[in-house]
């Protein structure tokens, strides 16, 4: 079995030989490596044994995966229960889990997996369409074919309008009955937000960002101290808080690699007059500049002028 260092480094050539840009590796925080191709994000996290997810870290990571449009999931080898299936979707914490085998189908083949793990065993999405269709054509009554395939009235019409899922078996029955494929694929790489994002006003400068209109998530697992969205754009900030200048220029190196990956602007929000207009090649704000702004497109103006006079 590989161990979590191999097995982030396999992923990173699969997605690289399958023409994604990856960011650097960030194995101690809420996701791990970050990749894009055209508009498809990827925000993922790896571990050997998936039942060592973390609830705090899984709801940053979900928070940060909407912010940047991004689909999160999760890696990994086994669970308690022994070795992860290939073509089988777990779940932690409502993120999609899935085995290595199970994303190089996806990524290279765009073969998608069908099947769900849950409490009481597995279970797919039935494609109402093709009940419809089958009922229609042979003049079936919802009753008929629940007869037929040994559920309930009730169950079929619920399978017909895809609101439960089946187990796997009652599947299999159906397909007998209908001759033909009746579950759906489940494309976790494309984007589906669920959750909304639970915006804060946490640290020195995002209050200020709040008041422009942008919505502030505060991170703790992750390489930068905040990210903020309004409606045309999106930041990745790291604040001051008595960093060294020495510190804050390392943290630098993670802001650039990662916002270009998701289309972010990077940028710093400090008071330290020692410290000018960028750290590297990122743009400083001062927190008593962003005071004076009254619109986000003023700030974005100033960013842009910043990157600009490097």
């Amino acid at each position: 079995m590989l161990n979590r260092s191999k097995m982030l480094q396999e992923i990173e050539r699969l997605l690289i030989s399958e023409g994604y840009k990856t960011s650097d590796i960030y194995d101690q925080g809420s996701f791990d490596i970050v990749a894009r191709k055209n508009l498809l994000i990827l925000l993922l996290k790896t571990f050997i044994n998936i039942d060592s997810v973390n609830e705090k870290n899984a709801h940053e990571m979900k928070q940060l995966a909407n912010i940047f449009l991004a689909s999160p999931i999760i890696i990994g080898a086994k669970s308690r229960n022994g070795i992860l299936e290939e073509g089988v979707i777990y779940e932690r914490y409502d993120i999609p889990t899935i085995g290595l085998e199970t994303l190089k189908n996806m990524i290279i083949y765009k073969e998608y997996p069908e099947i769900l793990a849950d409490r009481g065993g597995y279970f797919v999405k039935i494609d109402g369409n093709v009940i419809k269709q089958y009922r229609e054509e042979y003049s079936l009554s919802l009753k008929d074919l629940a007869d037929l395939a040994h559920v309930s009235r009730a169950t079929m019409y619920k399978y017909e309008n895809e609101i439960v899922r089946a187990n796997t078996e009652t599947a299999m029955i159906l397909e007998e009955i209908l001759n033909t494929k009746v579950t759906l694929d489940i494309d976790i790489l494309k984007y589906n937000q669920e959750d909304q994002i639970q915006y804060q006003t946490i640290g020195e400068g995002t209050e200020d960002l709040s008041k422009l209109g942008y919505g502030v998530v505060s991170t703790s697992k992750s390489p930068f101290d905040a990210v903020a969205k309004d409606k045309s754009s999106s930041l990745i900030a790291n604040v001051e808080k008595n960093r060294s200048q020495k510190t804050l220029k390392r943290m630098a190196v993670p802001l650039k690699d990662l916002s270009m990956i998701t289309s972010s602007e990077p940028v710093f929000i400090i008071n330290n007059e020692k410290i000018k207009e960028s750290i590297g090649t990122i743009p400083v704000i001062k927190s008593w500049e962003l005071k004076e702004f009254e619109r986000s497109q003023e700030l974005l103006k100033l960013i842009r002028e910043r990157k600009e006079n490097q």
